[in-house]
């Protein structure tokens, strides 16, 4: 089974977590160090660098970024560039793929969506399915997450 990571500071995130009914781990300020164990998927709301230390700290922790499946990355597409740019700084970090990208909380395709995504996931992990959906948002003027470099140094 694939699992499901994900972070929040304004609770979005954690509102479209609830809308899916997936189980899904929390990435905690107090306590970022968790350990996935298997495969799976990081959604990720849109933050400024400076905000995402418990997410490098998750990342970095013991087998994390190496099963890391893909990312879905949240956001206010109003910010242009900037939408959903914490999956897009990772992706091109890690060489990990944008799995999906939703507006703010999203809407019932966007869950209907990431359902599907998980299954899919889920079937590949289990070498029913090749290769999973992968979007390919526009990545230009993307900088590498500063923290991240800084820890892997």
């Amino acid at each position: 089974m694939v699992k499901i990571a994900f972070y929040t500071i304004t609770g979005q995130t954690q509102r479209f977590i609830n809308k899916t009914g997936l189980d899904a781990h929390r990435i905690e300020d107090a306590h970022p160090q968790y350990q996935m164990n298997d495969k799976y998927i990081l959604i990720l709301p849109s933050y400024q660098d400076f905000m995402m230390d418990s997410v490098v700290d998750f990342l970095t922790y013991k087998d994390n970024k190496e099963n890391l499946l893909g990312l879905i990355g949240c956001g206010n597409r109003n910010f242009n560039d900037l939408f959903a740019q914490t999956a897009k700084k990772i992706s091109v970090t890690l060489h990990v793929p944008i799995l999906y990208l939703l507006e703010l909380s999203g809407n019932s395709a966007d869950v209907k969506n990431v359902r599907q995504i998980v299954k899919e996931a889920c079937k590949k992990e289990r070498g029913v399915q090749k290769d999973l959906p992968v979007q390919n948002p526009s990545l230009s003027n993307i900088s590498f997450l500063s923290d991240f470099r800084q820890k892997n140094e």
